[in-house]
């Protein structure tokens, strides 16, 4: 039964307190632990970093260190961390989403990217729509007029498509 409640109070914390439960005095352990949880329900200590904490970034946040990768596990063949994106469009769903929009459907989809975008840098802002020029150029170029972008702003790789 003892055993039962060590597995069922961390399960509690985790659902009633949220993702920063060790933050409580009660919990909090020891010695540092480092993760990546910065934000969420029941932050007691400020965020000393409010950059961003996932990567790719543009804040210099943490970035992936090849050097720790775990080595191939021989079974049949190498067992290994493979890229998912080899092989996959992630662009061609969304474009056709897009594209069975009627058109007011499609202008308050970009209204709606365009409001949510305010106040984030120009740069983040053109990658961004370059992704949405990928999935279908009236996207991009609708996205970046609302933005206040012209073609000559979008990133070589959108407008050159």
């Amino acid at each position: 039964m003892l055993q039962a409640r060590v597995f069922s109070y961390a399960d509690a914390h985790r659902y009633r307190v949220g993702v920063n439960h060790h933050q409580l005095p009660v919990n909090k352990a020891r010695s540092e632990v480092n993760h990546y949880h910065a934000d969420g329900s029941m932050r007691l200590g400020g965020n000393a970093n409010p950059d961003a904490y996932y990567e790719p970034n543009s804040f210099g946040g943490p970035v992936e260190d090849p050097s720790v990768n775990e080595p191939p596990l021989k079974i049949t063949g190498d067992a290994a961390r493979y890229n998912h994106r080899d092989g996959n469009d992630d662009y061609r769903q969304p474009g056709d989403l897009f594209r069975l929009m009627t058109p007011d459907q499609q202008g308050q989809l970009m209204d709606n990217i365009a409001a949510a975008m305010q106040g984030v840098p120009v740069e983040i802002i053109r990658r961004q729509v370059a992704h949405f020029y990928k999935c279908d150029p009236d996207y991009g170029i609708g996205v970046a007029t609302r933005m206040g972008l012209s073609a000559s702003d979008l990133p070589k790789s959108a407008a050159a498509e």
